[in-house]
């Protein structure tokens, strides 16, 4: 079966050699122009394939859908302080309230009293609750968050980041997948 293959259609899931999701928010996927690339530079083993193939004049191949690294990339065990981690370490929830509309940052100990942006110190918070608490403390206003702010590892964040599966998985990924669709975000 050969098909025109449209540009941003049929990406690679990409494994690490150990077989597991490089990432898993974001799913770790690759393009098919650079999984093919990344197969001719033999960097990778063709783990799946789709029923889709590209076609030049002297050559032709069917797309891979999941792919492994041929060498074994080491995770980082702490992950990189950013918005999107505070948020996906929180849930995408306010700690305040539990919403999930118009997420900000709030500083436990607010930065206009010497408090620092750091993992134990920043939490995800709605943009009314955030207004709210304002410059006053947690004990000033008895509005305590649900969950205290920690430092996660990779791992926390890919736990959690499988509570909100992508919106398409192709058949030949889910062998590698393990999204725990039973429990609501």
């Amino acid at each position: 079966m050969t098909i025109a293959v449209a540009t941003g259609a049929h990406p690679a899931l990409v494994l690490n050699a150990d077989y597991r999701p490089l990432s898993y928010y974001p799913l770790s996927l690759w393009a098919w122009q650079d999984t093919i690339k990344a197969v001719f530079l033999d960097r990778v083993n063709i783990v799946s394939e789709y029923d889709v193939q590209v076609r030049s004049p002297s050559f032709e191949m069917r797309l891979p859908s999941v792919v492994s690294l041929k060498t074994y990339i080491k995770p980082t065990r702490h992950p990189a302080f950013t918005r999107f981690n505070v948020f996906l370490r929180d849930r995408f929830q306010c700690q305040y309230c539990g919403s999930r509309e118009d997420l900000t940052f709030d500083h436990l100990i607010p930065r206009s009293k010497g408090g620092q942006t750091t993992w134990e110190n920043v939490i995800a918070a709605c943009s009314p609750c955030n207004l709210r608490k304002a410059n006053k403390s947690c004990r000033e206003l008895a509005m305590w968050p649900r969950h205290m702010p920690f430092q996660p590892t990779v791992s926390d964040l890919h736990n959690n980041g499988r509570l909100f599966p992508p919106n398409f998985l192709h058949d030949s990924w889910l062998d590698f997948l393990y999204w725990d669709t039973e429990l609501e975000p």
